[in-house]
């Protein structure tokens, strides 16, 4: 059950209270007391009243008190409530808009591109601004040729998109006849010409774990290969994501700690965990956020992750993001986020991106 149906059964008081209840912790990041609600809500409530709807608010898990002071603060599911049934997204300023065209439109190198757009995302939210490098194996399987070397090795010779030819070498731990490799190409060829890398790679490895006993041996040889040769085309480069503005979150109470940075800080540092998230947003249209918890991941528990994908030839290549603390202001920071992807890709459409 997802967090709008399990809470579907607020009135429209107690949501009109929890979004202001949120707002004014997205604003001022202190807890929120009962008096203080009531003086802002128009309701015409008393403040015994509001202290009742707080106190079911609570015994729901949308707020929590973080002491034993009367304020209270939005919980992770108090935010995806409100971000997901309660919150007006504002359109961007007009200046913003130009901001973001001139500086994506005029560049000519991918590279000069993407660290653009981290900077841009990071400068204008204050936060901290990342970009995935384009995926070199989010692209179109055309097709795929083994030739035997000597001491077990391959050479894959594989054509993606129609234009570009990659060579390389791959070590199997067993031998492979000539003609094994022909039908093992022949196979993939006929099989997965027109879909892309990961998807294959995906594919061949469930169908070779869970249905190895109905597989032929021409499917079972082809996975095989196909593994080795997607995956030595898959490994990731010394540079994974551009990252900006990573200071800026230090200004942060929540996350001003020293323990809480140096965890974020480790986190950007080893990339593997984080690119691992951030992949998970690749083939996900719109905006995805992670809130907190949500990522799965310790060194973001204080911290949300708007991210949105970007396309090259209506190909989703890259995420693109703004991490920063749960109470970031949302309905500024999406359609941010939303706009930068789509510039990003139109800027990178027709631009030569550089090799791995």
């Amino acid at each position: 059950m997802n967090e709008v149906s399990k809470f579907s059964g607020l009135n429209e008081r107690a949501q009109q209270l929890l979004k202001l209840l949120v707002e004014r912790y997205i604003s001022d990041g202190q807890p929120i007391g009962s008096r203080a609600l009531s003086r802002e809500a128009g309701l015409s409530l008393s403040p015994a009243t509001i202290r009742n709807v707080m106190a079911d608010l609570e015994d729901l898990g949308l707020i929590t008190a973080p002491h034993t002071s009367a304020g209270r603060m939005p919980t992770v599911s108090g935010y995806r409530f409100f971000i997901d049934s309660l919150l007006t997204v504002k359109p961007l300023q007009e200046g913003i808009i130009r901001q973001f065209q001139r500086g994506l439109e005029h560049l000519d190198d991918a590279g000069d591109i993407l660290e653009t757009a981290s900077s841009l995302l990071s400068d204008v939210t204050h936060m901290a601004g990342l970009v995935t490098l384009p995926r070199r194996e989010a692209v179109t399987f055309r097709m795929i040729e083994f030739l035997p070397l000597s001491e077990q090795r391959i050479l894959v010779i594989l054509v993606t998109n129609e234009q570009e030819v990659q060579n390389r070498v791959i070590h199997p731990s067993k031998r492979f006849s000539a003609s094994e490799l022909t039908s093992a190409a022949n196979y993939l060829n006929a099989v997965y010409a027109g879909k892309d890398l990961v998807s294959i790679r995906e594919s061949l490895l469930r169908e070779l774990q869970q249905t190895r006993e109905q597989m032929n041996q021409e499917a079972i040889r082809a996975a095989e290969i196909a593994d080795l040769a997607f995956q030595a085309g898959g490994q990731r480069r010394k540079k994974d994501f551009v990252l900006t503005g990573e200071m800026n979150l230090m200004d942060f109470d929540e996350l001003a700690s020293m323990e809480r940075l140096r965890m974020l800080f480790s986190a950007f540092r080893q990339k593997e965990d984080l690119v691992h998230l951030l992949d998970r947003c690749l083939l996900s249209t719109g905006v995805k956020i992670f809130i907190g918890e949500e990522s799965g991941y310790e060194p973001l528990e204080q911290c949300s992750l708007v991210t949105a994908s970007y396309a090259i030839d209506d190909h989703n290549v890259g995420v693109l993001g703004v991490i920063g603390p749960t109470r970031m202001k949302y309905e500024r920071v999406i359609p941010l986020v939303d706009l930068t992807a789509k510039l990003l890709g139109a800027a990178l459409n027709h631009k030569s991106l550089s090799p791995s």
